[in-house]
């Protein structure tokens, strides 16, 4: 009963972010960006990107997946998120005081930093409940985008880049540019939805 009048820490009332958020607010907020987004990136490729003969070989399983493996990447998993969340309620005051206050598309432009940055930890030191609905949408779009810019940017850029053996400059060469393209492109988009 005391527990429930004070809430320590804003993370736990998992029903707040249920009731604010609800298990679709992804989809129903993005889903409109990301789907054409990734149509319109897949026709781009299929006329545009040549394959490299020097990549013809795919890519093929090192060593076999043990059990204890695959518990000891879940738990590795866990606690990084669990970081993320401690690092968002570390910085909640600093968000709520600063951050909250930067208009949504100066939030879309400064994300461009997730080009060198983790999404996740962006994400966890800079959304906020006290945030509009088009601050979280603009600051997601733009990390989102700048998150394919350069290696570092996603966790998945790096697994892709160590699987495909693609250099970091190799990488920018094509992912700066066309990242810059995109991004002017939502902005407009966002623009015009304002």
């Amino acid at each position: 009963l005391f527990i429930n009048r004070i809430k320590l820490f804003w993370w736990m009332d998992a029903g707040y972010w249920q009731l604010v958020f609800g298990f679709w607010f992804l989809v129903k907020n993005f889903a409109i960006f990301i789907v054409p987004g990734i149509i319109g990136l897949s026709i781009f490729s299929i006329f545009f990107i040549k394959p490299n003969p020097e990549h013809d070989i795919g890519l093929s399983e090192e060593k076999r997946e043990t059990l204890i493996g695959i518990i000891i990447r879940a738990i590795k998993v866990y606690v990084f998120i669990m970081a993320l969340i401690f690092l968002g309620a570390g910085f909640r005051p600093v968000i709520d005081m600063y951050i909250s206050k930067i208009p949504s598309l100066g939030l879309y432009w400064i994300n461009m930093i997730s080009a060198i940055l983790d999404n996740a930890t962006i994400v966890a030191a800079e959304i906020s409940p006290k945030m509009e609905l088009s601050q979280i949408r603009d600051a997601v779009l733009g990390l989102i985008i700048s998150g394919g810019m350069l290696i570092p940017g996603n966790i998945p850029n790096i697994i892709s880049a160590n699987k495909l053996k693609i250099k970091s400059l190799e990488w920018a060469k094509y992912g700066i540019p066309l990242g810059l393209i995109i991004l002017a492109v939502y902005f407009l988009v966002l623009l015009i939805l304002k």
